[in-house]
């Protein structure tokens, strides 16, 4: 009788524990909802462009040079000094163009005293010549007399046609021998700054077959930027468009210029056009030889889905095509879409994406599709 009630207590307590809390600890608990951030994507404007990257350098850059032999006698500029059009930078010894111009200079005046006589004999034949016609008509001279007198009259003529040549002929060798002395006085051929100063006093310069530089001469105002575009996107090129760029020397500094130049003629060597930029530099911050990454902005278009780069978790740039989280009914679902042109750090979704949809942009390294998700902050772009 014992041992029944013992095994009716042991059943009564195995149902009692079945059968408590309605089977809640027998069922295994869900995964708890992943916490993200969402984009709510909104149609907006993208303006379109072509990336670029190159090297800026000065527009106006000169490397002076002597046009001719001679020592340097002085040095007026050093580096980094900003000069003015026509600024002396140095000066050749003169000396030997100096006896040039000194004897192109004689020369001149001999053949004006040349040309006086010859217009006082050309004054004087003519007069005589004049006395013979009258006498002629007269009687008193014969018809010999009055053709010698025609004849020296022309001879005077001659001789004044010559003296006047000589005389352009020595004031040409004068023009030529003082250009020759003017030319060593070295002088900045437009308004910049000294980058580089080659020469001192006592260098022989401008010596035949020398490339020798005395300076450098650059205008840091105003800069351009030479970049290669593929020929596939040649067509989207016009004179005029805007270029923004950034260089690592500013960082978070956007800087722009215009497309001034657009080569005719396609580089055969890597199929690209060669394309130049202008950039104002009024405050002379840039500097040439900096390396930069930049854009050509050549339209822009409107209803256009943009997704930010960090919400794509694959990009297949071949195809076109990627894959991000879209959350659908509080659940993530991965959506493989086709991607467009990409603009910054946002790129365009132009297929597979409705407006108005939430895309996981923080957050989805942890999901797995149909995760649930809990939506910590939502924006809209």
């Amino acid at each position: 009788m014992r041992l029944a009630s013992i095994i009716l207590g042991v059943a009564a307590l195995l149902c009692a524990a079945g059968c408590s809390g309605d089977g809640e600890a027998s069922k295994p608990a869900g995964k708890p909802p992943v916490p993200v951030e969402v984009l709510k994507v909104r149609p907006t404007d993208l303006e379109t462009g072509i990336e670029v990257t190159g090297t800026l350098a000065p527009k106006h850059e000169a490397s002076v040079k002597s046009e001719y032999a001679g020592i340097v006698a002085e040095v007026f500029v050093d580096q980094w000094v900003r000069v003015a059009k026509g600024q002396p930078l140095a000066r050749l010894d003169v000396r030997e163009p100096q006896v040039l111009v000194n004897k192109a200079g004689a020369a001149v005046e001999a053949a004006r005293a040349q040309l006086l006589q010859a217009q006082v004999a050309q004054e004087r034949a003519e007069r005589e010549h004049q006395r013979l016609v009258n006498l002629k008509q007269s009687g008193l001279a014969t018809q010999q007399n009055l053709d010698e007198a025609a004849t020296e009259r022309q001879a005077s003529d001659a001789r004044r046609a010559a003296a006047e040549a000589q005389l352009k002929v020595a004031q040409d060798e004068l023009a030529h021998a003082k250009t020759r002395m003017g030319k060593a006085m070295i002088v900045a051929p437009f308004d910049g700054v000294v980058a580089f100063r080659g020469v001192s006093p006592g260098d022989l310069v401008g010596e035949a077959g020398s490339n020798k530089v005395m300076f450098r001469v650059v205008d840091p105002k105003l800069l351009e930027l030479t970049v290669n575009v593929p020929s596939m996107e040649m067509a989207a090129l016009a004179l005029g468009q805007p270029l923004s760029f950034t260089t690592d020397a500013f960082p978070g500094q956007t800087f722009d210029g215009r497309v001034m130049f657009i080569n005719p003629t396609v580089n055969e060597a890597d199929r690209s056009v060669k394309v130049v930029a202008e950039v104002p530099n009024p405050d002379e911050k840039l500097k040439g030889g900096l390396f930069v990454k930049g854009r050509i902005v050549t339209g822009k278009r409107h209803g256009v889905l943009l997704a930010p780069r960090a919400a794509l978790t694959a990009w297949d740039v071949a195809q076109g095509s990627g894959e991000l989280w879209v959350v659908e009914n509080d659940r993530a679902v991965r959506r493989t879409v086709k991607l467009g042109q990409a603009s910054g750090e946002r790129v365009e979704v132009a297929g597979g994406l409705d407006p108005g949809e939430r895309i996981v942009v923080r957050g989805g390294f942890n999901l797995r599709p149909s995760d649930p998700v809990k939506i910590i902050q939502e924006s809209e772009g």
